[in-house]
């Protein structure tokens, strides 16, 4: 299949580019530019319309009434296919705790999930939030999920997900995390600082030792104070760590995310919605690896009052960087794309609007209204209404 996508506004790390011309071949951009290349498949006018690289979800646990920790492959496979209709065109596969043990299936899940890859979003691998963090952080992960790290249990983790563990969130303050780090970084995994309750030195050592991502900062972490910094000082201090966001405006008050935006500067800030199975619905009941749970003014809260993840999608996280923090949309549109592309390592390919890389686009009104998303060159969802504007796109992937 090839395709040139005309006359749209080019949003990406690298700025903005008026009257853009893309053209993509099977699953890559083979091309931007405004010369149109000969032999096109079809052409597609966009003119009045913004495109800007897939976002990727670095640490999601759901959506659209699907969980990813689960032991059934095809869940994963339909989160994927409703993914792109929040702006999701690429994303890890979150696994948390279990009860008394280790989350030995939903791992080997995950791994075969994302070997098998699919239609829809692609999931780049496997994010281990947990069950190595700290009782007094643990925000919504149940104590009865938490473990003490150990190198024997480390080797299974690493043998259960088959090469695709991507980021593993731990609280460098336990015993026996400093192994585990190591080992984890020798099989070229990321190490997320999370759930912790680390102190600035503790969390200055783990950075040391190749800690590169923090998880949800401020959300179960010692607070920021003045006497007492706490990892995110530590966190803000180190050029070599990406701090994720969860932009519901929510977990983190917006002057909050405000700051935080600031002081990790839009090149270090990863958005992220934590989101569970419900995210996209706006009221109702369901559940968190097993905890009942419930959306209430919009915010998913456990039975006992306490928030749980998020019902956020990419595409409002969009909408409310820009709203609630001021950034522009360049900066917006990277830490959506390609700040999380390279805090996994998938920056060769994904994350920005260039020849060569996946095809993974979406496409916004001037409202920043999503209207549709395109995941390795194919059409991967376009908003009912929009159907007959994208016909030529959509007759070409052979969807129509």
């Amino acid at each position: 299949m090839r395709v040139v996508l005309r006359g749209a506004r080019v949003v990406d790390a690298d700025g903005e580019r008026a009257d853009e011309s893309l053209t993509l071949s099977d699953s890559k951009i083979e091309s931007v530019g405004t010369t149109l290349p000969d032999g096109t498949a079809a052409n597609l006018d966009l003119t009045g319309l913004t495109i800007t690289p897939g976002f990727i979800d670095v640490h999601t646990h759901g959506g659209g009434g699907y969980d990813l920790h689960t032991t059934d492959p095809e869940e994963i496979g339909r989160y994927a296919r409703w993914a792109p209709s929040g702006g999701t065109t690429a994303f890890l596969i979150g696994v948390v705790g279990v009860p008394d043990g280790m989350p030995e299936t939903q791992l080997s899940t995950a791994a075969s999930a994302t070997s098998a890859g699919g239609s829809g979003a692609e999931p780049l691998g496997i994010h281990l939030e947990g069950p190595y963090i700290n009782v007094l952080r643990r925000g919504a992960h149940d104590p009865s999920w938490l473990r003490t790290p150990n190198p024997e249990e480390t080797r299974r983790v690493l043998e259960l997900s088959q090469g695709n563990l991507r980021l593993v969130t731990l609280a460098p303050e336990l015993p026996g995390a400093h192994e585990m780090i190591a080992t984890l970084l020798e099989h070229g995994v990321v190490v997320s600082i999370g759930h912790t309750d680390a102190d600035y030195d503790q969390a200055r050592e783990a950075v040391a030792l190749g800690v590169t991502h923090a998880t949800h900062c401020f959300n179960a972490m010692r607070p920021l104070l003045h006497r007492d910094p706490g990892a995110l000082g530590a966190i803000v201090e180190s050029d070599s760590v990406r701090g994720e966001l969860i932009a519901d405006g929510v977990h983190v008050h917006p002057a909050a995310m405000r700051a935080l935006v600031r002081a990790l500067t839009p090149e270090r800030t990863v958005v992220v919605t934590d989101a569970l199975s419900a995210a996209g619905r706006t009221e109702g009941e369901f559940t968190f690896a097993g905890q009942p749970a419930r959306i209430e003014g919009g915010v998913a809260r456990l039975a006992d009052g306490s928030i749980t993840g998020s019902v956020l999608t990419m595409d409002q996280a969009l909408r409310n960087l820009v709203a609630m923090t001021g950034v522009g949309l360049p900066d917006a549109v990277r830490m959506l794309a390609l700040n999380p592309a390279r805090s996994i390592g998938a920056d060769g390919r994904k994350g920005a609007v260039q020849a060569g890389f996946d095809a993974d686009l979406l496409i916004f009104d001037s409202t920043l209204a999503l209207l549709a998303a395109i995941c390795r060159g194919r059409p991967a969802w376009v908003r009912p209404d929009q159907r007959d504007r994208f016909t030529p796109l959509l007759q070409a992937a052979g969807t129509d």
